[in-house]
C-alpha cells in the first residue's frame, strides 16, 4: 500500500531532481526497482521531447533514445489508443523488431511490468512503466493484479504532479509569432482545407494564401504546410477544437 503523505510529497516536489526521488521511492515500495515515466504536453509532439525520467539503465536509456525504439516499442503504441493499462507477456512483442527490443531489455532487468496511459484534461499524453527482473509469469500477474489500484493512484499524481515540468519545458521551445491572418490560414488548414478553398473562404487570391503559407512554413523552419500545423499544435499556437464551424 501506499501513504498519503508520500504521494504529497511526490505532488510538493519543487525541482526535477526531488520529483524523480520521489517516484523511484514510491515504485520501489511496490516491489518494483525500475520505473520509466515520460511525458508530452500534446499527443502530436514528438516524443523526443518528451519531459523524460527514469532510473533505467543508462547504456539501454541511451539506446533506446538514440534508436528512437519508442516508434518500435508497443507499449508506446497501445498507449496512444487506450486508456487501459497494458501488462508485459511474451505476446506483447509479436514483431521481429520488437522480440529484439524486449530481449535486449531483458539483458538490462527490464523483464516484466506494466505500463499505463497518460491522456491529461489539456491534450497531454504519456506513459509510466513499472518494470522488475521477475518473470512474466503466473505469479507475476496474480502480484499486478494485488497492485494495480496503487499503481494507478501513483499514475495519477505523478502526472498531476509533472505538469509543471511539461509545460515548462514546452514553454522553453520557442514559438514563433503569426500574425491573424496567417492563424487564419492555418486554422483553415487544420480543418483540410486547400489553397483554393481557404482563398475563396477569406475573400483572398489562391496566390496571396500560398504566401502565407510559405510564411507560415519559413516561421517554423518546415517544408510542408502539414509539418506546420503538427508543430502549432504541439506548441498550444492551434488546438483541434479551433477549427471554424
Amino acid at each position: 500500500m501506499v501513504e498519503l503523505g508520500q504521494l504529497l510529497d511526490l505532488l510538493n516536489s519543487e525541482s526535477e531532481a526531488s520529483w524523480s526521488a520521489n517516484l523511484f521511492a514510491l515504485a520501489q515500495r511496490q516491489g518494483f526497482e525500475q520505473v520509466l515515466y515520460g511525458a508530452v504536453g500534446s499527443r502530436h509532439a514528438r516524443l523526443e521531447t518528451a519531459f523524460l525520467r527514469s532510473n533505467y539503465p543508462a547504456t539501454w536509456r541511451q539506446r533506446y533514445d538514440s534508436e528512437k525504439l519508442h516508434y518500435v516499442d508497443p507499449t508506446v503504441a497501445h498507449c496512444l489508443g487506450s486508456a487501459l493499462p497494458i501488462v508485459w507477456e511474451p505476446d506483447t512483442f509479436k514483431q521481429p523488431s520488437q522480440r529484439e527490443l524486449y530481449e535486449e531489455a531483458c539483458g538490462y532487468g527490464i523483464r516484466s511490468g506494466i505500463t499505463f496511459p497518460i491522456h491529461g484534461p489539456g491534450g497531454e499524453f504519456g506513459v509510466i512503466s513499472f518494470a522488475s527482473d521477475s518473470l512474466p509469469n503466473e505469479r507475476f500477474a496474480r502480484a499486478i493484479i494485488h497492485f494495480l489500484p496503487t499503481l494507478s493512484l501513483i499514475r495519477d499524481y505523478a502526472f498531476q504532479s509533472s505538469l509543471k515540468f511539461i509545460r515548462a519545458r514546452r514553454d522553453a521551445e520557442h514559438a514563433p509569432h503569426l500574425t491573424k491572418r496567417e492563424l487564419e490560414v492555418l486554422s483553415w488548414v487544420m480543418v483540410g482545407k486547400s489553397s483554393w478553398e481557404v482563398s475563396k473562404i477569406t475573400n483572398c487570391s489562391e496566390a496571396t494564401i500560398n504566401f502565407h503559407i510559405a510564411n507560415i512554413r519559413q516561421k517554423f523552419n518546415v517544408n510542408t504546410r502539414q509539418q506546420a500545423l503538427v508543430k502549432a499544435i504541439a506548441l498550444g499556437i492551434l488546438t483541434p477544437e479551433d477549427h471554424h464551424r
